[in-house]
């Protein structure tokens, strides 16, 4: 691939989306920091990233969050650098940038303005080459794709203290705020708790809230029910389902907040979304339904703590159009991809995990 880049004293990532890829992006960070411990390690994110990474142990040494950019910081149309950005990014002189954020199209003329003496990254055959760069494919697990671009300047995955999964998963710290946000807003979690998280940005990945409420039902277990303040439906139909009582969290928790719930929890179950990984990352155990050509990309590299359940539905339900296509067209419905994964199947993972936990079994 490619060596280390002599000289590196200060280096600019650019990966700014949700929370989900950026947790997917630690390991690739991890790598550049390991490579370069000396250097001062820039993200070039989102204002949620900065909030968000301020005070916590980890790769990343500062953020500098950016204005909506169409490609690069929102997907949105209509949105151009704004002038004096990369001038103002240009005086901090990267010595080393690299893009970990998607094809390549619209980020890499974009990184090439920051005037690194060194850019890596991501490329479709349709977007400008950097220095050091691989192919952008379809169907590649993110946190791989990323690690290979860490390679391109000299990363690798290595083992951290504690890690089970060499370096391949992410680690995020919970700090003291966390839990002191944790503490005002929810109180103190009982113990032997269980996360049920229904809720997912795409509809068509969400497994029905009913089948959420029979799995937690019968785990025997304290539950709370999370989600956004737009998810409150599908987090109070969870509820509402139930026979046994669970508590409903919607909206009302910061990231850091639901980083430092899920760590007080023996297992998160959800849908393929940020928060399973934010689970995974603080270090809880999870079972998650996972539709087939996302857990590709995006679902766990390991089973020893995260067991994915998988639907083989491959067209919609409703027109029968094929999903598979990367590059085909989606159609309108926004139903369900993923119901088709039984109750019993995901309950029979949930009770594995909480049983090697050391609480009562589902």
């Amino acid at each position: 691939m490619g060596g280390l880049v002599p000289g590196v004293e200060r280096i600019a990532v650019l990966r700014a989306n949700a929370i989900g890829d950026f947790l997917l992006s630690v390991p690739a960070l991890d790598a550049l920091r390991s490579a370069y411990p000396d250097a001062k390690l820039t993200l070039l994110g989102l204002p949620w990233h900065a909030g968000f990474l301020e005070g916590r142990p980890g790769p990343v040494d500062e953020v500098v969050a950016l204005p909506p950019i169409t490609g690069v910081s929102t997907s949105e149309g209509g949105h151009p650098v704004p002038g004096g950005l990369c001038e103002g990014l240009r005086e901090r002189a990267f010595d080393l940038a690299v893009q970990i954020h998607g094809g390549g199209r619209y980020s890499n003329p974009f990184v090439r303005r920051l005037g690194a003496r060194v850019t890596a990254g991501l490329r479709t055959p349709d977007a400008d080459e950097l220095d050091r760069w691989v192919p952008y494919v379809d169907h590649h697990h993110e946190s791989l794709r990323f690690l290979e671009v860490a390679a391109l300047v000299g990363g690798r995955a290595g083992d951290r203290a504690g890690d089970r999964a060499g370096g391949l998963e992410p680690q995020v710290a919970v700090t003291g705020r966390d839990r002191e946000e944790l503490a005002a807003a929810f109180g103190a979690p009982p113990p032997g708790l269980v996360a049920v998280h229904p809720g997912a940005r795409d509809p068509r990945r969400r497994w029905p809230v009913e089948r959420f409420a029979a799995v937690a039902d019968r785990l025997g277990r304290p539950v709370v029910v999370t989600g956004s303040a737009a998810e409150r439906d599908l987090v109070e139909g969870v509820v509402a389902a139930m026979r046994r009582p669970a508590v409903a969290v919607a909206g009302t928790l910061g990231l850091g907040a639901l980083a430092a719930l899920y760590e007080r929890c023996d297992l998160v179950i959800g849908n393929d979304t940020g928060p399973r990984h934010l689970a995974a990352a603080v270090g809880t155990p999870t079972v998650a339904v996972y539709w087939c050509v996302n857990l590709v990309s995006y679902g766990p590299l390991t089973r020893t703590r995260h067991r994915p359940l998988i639907s083989w539905t491959t067209g919609c339900p409703v027109c029968g159009v094929d999903g598979v296509d990367p590059r085909g067209e989606r159609c309108p419905h926004d139903v369900s991809w993923v119901r088709d994964v039984p109750v019993d199947d995901v309950l029979e993972q949930a009770g594995d995990l909480l049983a090697e936990s050391g609480g009562p079994d589902a």
